[in-house]
């Protein structure tokens, strides 16, 4: 996929676990992208505000070494977890005890991230909730379904394309899983097709918790067949 508008350089988003980061300049952020294990390839996510040098980590999902290579010498303001399963947060006690970074989860997530990770989480944030840093402000979207507490995060560029990052909730070709529940289903559908389809135009750029990512109108198309389909 080629770089949207306002980017210096190329960027496709295709990373692999054991292979190199890809890296995306904003005007005002720089956004690098790492896949991590191989069994679960999940995505990890390093924003760096361009006025202050302020970074945040979203998603602490394993190989804490990487991710302490990939945050370096400029150490990490916080860290943010898109919602409490297993694969998303185990290097979290782990990057928080190097950084001190403060926590950031979706509140009704809270309980069970620090249940299975020891680790309190110090920012319990809510739908249309705000996460600074430097200059860069997040704003939380929340998203029922795949997990009661499930965030999606918006950086809506002054300079440039919305861009969005969605945890396990939206994906190219689908919603996220909701494990045959069809009420869940129908929740996170709803949530995502109001709050992000609705809301924010074909040329936002989403970043999923796995695989590569994509924009939303090359998904918006599909919303109904996903409603059929069921999943």
């Amino acid at each position: 996929m080629a770089a949207s508008i306002g980017d210096s350089g190329p960027y496709s988003g295709e990373v692999a676990p054991g292979g190199p980061p890809d890296t995306r300049e904003l005007a005002g952020l720089i956004i690098t992208k790492l896949a991590v294990d191989k069994e679960m390839s999940n995505n990890c996510y390093l924003l760096r505000c361009r006025a202050t040098d302020e970074q945040v980590l979203i998603d602490a999902a394993a190989e804490p070494e990487n991710l302490r290579q990939l945050i370096g010498p400029s150490g990490l303001t916080k860290v943010i977890t898109t919602h409490q399963h297993w694969d998303h947060h185990r290097a979290l006690a782990d990057i928080v005890g190097a950084t001190g970074a403060v926590t950031v989860a979706g509140q009704p997530d809270a309980a069970a991230i620090t249940e299975q990770t020891g680790v309190t989480v110090d920012d319990q944030v809510q739908d249309g909730d705000t996460i600074e840093f430097g200059d860069v402000v997040l704003q939380v979207i929340h998203l029922v379904g795949h997990t009661p507490g499930s965030i999606a995060l918006l950086y809506d560029d002054p300079g440039g394309t919305p861009h969005l990052w969605t945890g396990d909730c939206l994906f190219p070709g689908g919603v996220g899983n909701t494990f045959g529940d069809k009420d869940a289903f129908r929740s996170l559908l709803d949530d995502v097709s109001t709050k992000i389809f609705d809301r924010l135009p074909d040329e936002t750029w989403f970043y999923p918790g796995h695989g590569n990512d994509s924009v939303l109108g090359n998904e918006r198309p599909h919303l109904e067949e996903w409603r059929q389909r069921g999943w």
